[in-house]
């Protein structure tokens, strides 16, 4: 590990919507700056549709959707910081609801030093409570160019992809007494980052090297194929649009074997597998079909 210690964090979050479907609008007409305003921005010169984001010892930055989402597909274009990235943590895409006990789906990465691998850190969490953590090694370099990481939600199942290719499934087995995120609360998109050197990094063993500084992460192409909130009534509709597509959404033999090949290559952790942390009494949706 390093000791560049901060989060980049690219959070997509969905709201419960009606069955418009936001796709190709430029990152200007999707997004808004939210915070940190003076160390963000919008690039569009003779077309360039990116964005970037700034920490410095101030303060970092962050940007959120326009829109909120029930169910759909949301994906962003990354280029990670390279170098000594110690303590940095991009959410790719977040999808998250508001409240003490918010859903929450969560794709990061975590940083490294020079020469060590990011981590692709996937996370859920239903009505407040996360630790469905499961990690990955990029097979890959995510600081060379962008690349694609894509959130797909619906009622039945979420799925995680890099570069179109499914690295991990989490069902909904509520019928089973098991958390999924709540089917009529909706989520918007966030992307942000900030210093997180207290705990990113080796539990915070590795701090910011703030000489380095300022550290900027940059964004380009929000897509939202995703059912679009306008109120209570928009859960019905959003529900659905779900339904009708969900035969197209369901991951088929290819992407499976593919998916099953990250996992035996590139898998870091499993919460599944964590009988340690359990005490031997693994969460129930570890027992049941996933993919």
């Amino acid at each position: 590990m390093g000791d560049l210690g901060f989060v980049i964090a690219m959070a997509i979050i969905f709201s419960a919507l009606n069955s418009n479907v936001i796709e190709g609008r430029s990152m200007m007409k999707s997004m808004h700056l939210s915070w940190g305003t003076q160390r963000s921005g919008f690039l569009q010169p003779s077309g360039v549709d990116d964005v970037t984001l700034l920490l410095d010892p101030v303060s970092g930055s962050g940007i959120q959707s326009k829109d909120q989402f029930l169910f759909g597909t949301l994906e962003m274009q990354i280029k990670l910081v390279p170098g000594d990235s110690a303590g940095t943590e991009y959410l790719a895409v977040q999808l998250s609801s508001v409240g003490a006990k918010h859903n929450e789906i969560d794709f990061e990465f975590l940083g490294n030093v020079t020469g060590e691998p990011y981590i692709i850190h996937t996370n859920i969490y239903t009505q407040g409570a996360a630790g469905r953590e499961v990690q990955f090694y990029p097979w890959f370099d995510p600081t060379k160019d962008y690349h694609n990481y894509t959130i797909r939600w619906t009622p039945s199942h979420v799925v995680w992809f890099v570069d179109n290719t499914p690295i991990r499934v989490y069902r909904n087995y509520l019928h089973d007494g098991i958390p999924y995120p709540d089917l009529d609360k909706p989520m918007r998109a966030y992307s942000s980052i900030w210093n997180a050197d207290s705990w990113a990094t080796r539990g915070g063993l590795d701090r910011i090297n703030w000489s380095k500084a300022p550290f900027v992460a940059k964004l380009r192409k929000f897509r939202a194929r995703a059912c679009k909130f306008q109120g209570i009534t928009s859960v019905a509709n959003c529900t659905a649009a779900a339904a009708a597509a969900c035969t197209t959404s369901e991951l088929g033999l290819d992407d499976q074997n593919q998916m099953e090949l990250i996992r035996n290559k590139s898998l870091v952790y499993d919460y599944c597998q964590d009988y340690e942390k359990y005490m031997g009494l693994l969460p129930g949706e570890c027992f049941q079909r996933q993919y």
